[in-house]
């Protein structure tokens, strides 16, 4: 018996590790090496496609913040996480497919189908993130999520390297590049499937109270959730914390190849190669951050994943060459990578039992408000720069354009350096224990009722 939960075991966390191998070719073809690269330079041109890229993604954030915050505690209640993961999965699917229809100048479609892909995306990963508890013990749990996003790089590399020839050898054209968004839609559709088929969602749905619907019942366990807040102060600290170290990696994720272009005048094809490089060595990054904080604790593997993306952005400040650029990517991806999956493994750990999905939906909120902010910050930022330096004639255009990114990259690191102070102050093992206590009370409650 003990044989066949662990090969069942074993194989739901390769269906979840699938799931992170699909969605990481989506980000890394449309958020991060080509859409985002052709939006700006191709779709609309010049500094102001930096700042409606920005927009496009604050407007993405936004709307999955508000979605996220409501249907988490449904999910829940519901046990419909597989259900909603799968539903929204489908959506990013079809618009990333759809992208294949944005031309020059279609500025309008360019971002509608974007920002509803983004939006299919992110809300499948507060569900694909909330089964992570259920598929998992507190023993495993920092293993299989560094795993996850370990084996999601490998998918952004096996889908960059599909796309790279295509795009080589296909000509001047935009074609090649839009007929890359069909691939990846596809490519994401297709790992999912072994999610579908044998990943066992064990909640059990519980019946709606007379007079009640799913929405209510939503905004009432959120209510519950901030009313008891006080019991779970180290989760609300990491949380701010979050909102501010996430505002700087997604700066840095969604203007990565806005920056390698206009700094160094990179091509489609470098931006790809680039990107590759940046998801191997996020494996490591991924896979090392969690062996690290098994072993040392998550908020130490956390801090200096940390401080090494700190690290990168101040050498890039400083940077002239697109080798040095290639190098500093090559770092970024592994102490992000490494930031990214502590964070969703801590977020887990802090979560009492049964509450996954709505305490992911809290870090989903703060990871959605943060991805709202930073980038449109960075994108406003470089493009309002640039302007005024060309306006006053102080710079030649690429220039100034060139200058309006630094001015973002500073941005970068002002919220990665706050983020880490907040953190600090974060107790590791008291979040832990108040997720035990708060599950021990709430039976102990049931069991006196």
């Amino acid at each position: 018996m003990s044989n066949k939960q662990l090969i069942y075991g074993n194989r739901e966390h390769w269906a979840w590790y699938l799931y992170d191998f699909g969605n990481s070719a989506y980000a890394a073809v449309v958020v991060l090496a080509v859409y985002s690269a052709y939006f700006k330079g191709s779709v609309v041109g010049g500094a102001k496609g930096t700042a409606l890229w920005g927009t496009s993604v604050g407007i993405a954030m936004l709307i999955s913040a508000v979605l996220s915050i409501i249907m988490g505690p449904i999910a829940d209640f519901s046990a419909t996480k597989k259900k909603l993961l799968f539903g929204f999965s489908a959506m990013s699917w079809i618009f990333t497919a759809l992208l294949f229809f944005v031309t020059k100048g279609a500025i309008f479609l360019g971002m509608l189908f974007y920002i509803l892909a983004e939006i299919g995306y992110r809300m499948g990963q507060v569900f694909y993130n909330g089964l992570l508890p259920e598929i998992t013990t507190s023993k495993d749990m920092g293993r299989v999520s560094g795993n996850g996003w370990a084996i999601g790089s490998m998918g952004g590399i096996v889908c960059l390297l599909i796309v790279l020839p295509i795009i080589l050898l296909g000509g001047d054209g935009n074609f090649p590049v839009r007929i890359s968004m069909v691939i990846t839609a596809v490519f994401f559709a297709l790992s999912t499937i072994p999610g579908l088929l044998w990943i066992k969602e064990r909640a059990h749905p519980q019946k709606l109270p007379a007079g009640q619907n799913y929405l209510t019942i939503g905004f009432t366990r959120l209510g519950q959730t901030i009313k008891n807040i006080r019991h779970f102060k180290e989760f609300a600290k990491f949380m701010v914390a979050f909102l501010i170290y996430n505002d700087g990696i997604m700066m840095a994720m969604d203007f990565a190849a806005i920056i390698g272009g206009v700094l160094y005048g990179m091509n489609e094809v470098q931006l790809i190669i680039m990107m590759i490089i940046v998801q191997v060595t996020s494996i490591f990054g991924a896979y090392v951050s969690g062996i690290y904080g098994e072993k040392a604790g998550f908020k130490k593997a956390l801090m200096i994943s940390l401080i090494m993306m700190l690290g990168t952005i101040i050498w890039m400040l400083f940077n002239k060459t697109m080798i040095g650029y290639f190098i500093i990517t090559a770092l970024a991806g592994f102490a992000l990578t490494g930031v990214q999956a502590v964070s969703r493994t801590m977020t887990g750990f802090f979560a009492p039992k049964g509450q996954s999905a709505e305490f992911y939906s809290f870090e989903s909120v703060a990871g959605r408000a943060s991805s709202f902010v930073g980038p449109a910050i960075y994108g406003w930022l470089a493009t309002g720069v640039a302007i005024w330096l060309e306006r006053n004639r102080a710079m030649e255009k690429l220039l100034a354009e060139q200058t309006g990114q630094r001015a973002g990259l500073i941005s970068i690191a002002v919220f990665l350096i706050v983020g880490l102070i907040i953190l600090t102050t974060v107790n590791e093992k008291r979040g832990r224990q108040a997720a035990a206590e708060y599950v021990q009370q709430g039976e102990e409650s049931s069991h006196g009722g």
